[in-house]
């Protein structure tokens, strides 16, 4: 039976259909990706967008995935992988002027995070 190096395990996760633009989280992703556990978080938490509480959320559940599934310590990891999908588009129609309708386009989007061990 071949063994896998520690530092070559990955542990993901996903948030899906997150009422938010992609571009709007994009923007975020694109700060964390490659830091280390502790320094994404530091970032997430003072970062003033709307955007940072589901991609904590993420960050946190992937560190936990690796903690509890493969006993690494949390403070060994970092963000290797950071993507932003898009979603499902929620449609809605806004009343308008002579019985007309708008349509209104609510975007989702879904969010995956692969952190590795540092080794």
């Amino acid at each position: 039976m071949n063994k896998i190096k520690n530092s070559e395990l990955e542990v993901r996760a996903l948030a899906k259909r997150i009422r938010m633009s992609p571009h709007k989280v994009r923007k975020v992703i694109d700060q964390i990706r490659g830091k280390s556990y502790e320094e994404a978080l530091m970032l997430l938490e003072f970062m003033p967008y709307r955007a940072c509480y589901p991609i904590l959320q993420a960050v946190c559940s992937a560190a936990a995935n690796a903690n509890h599934n493969l006993g690494i310590n949390k403070s060994n990891l970092y963000i290797s992988e950071a993507m932003v999908d898009k979603g499902v588009v929620l449609k809605r129609f806004r009343p308008r002027a002579q019985g007309r309708g708008f349509p209104i386009r609510k975007p989702t989007c879904s969010i995956t995070i692969v952190v590795k061990n540092r080794a």
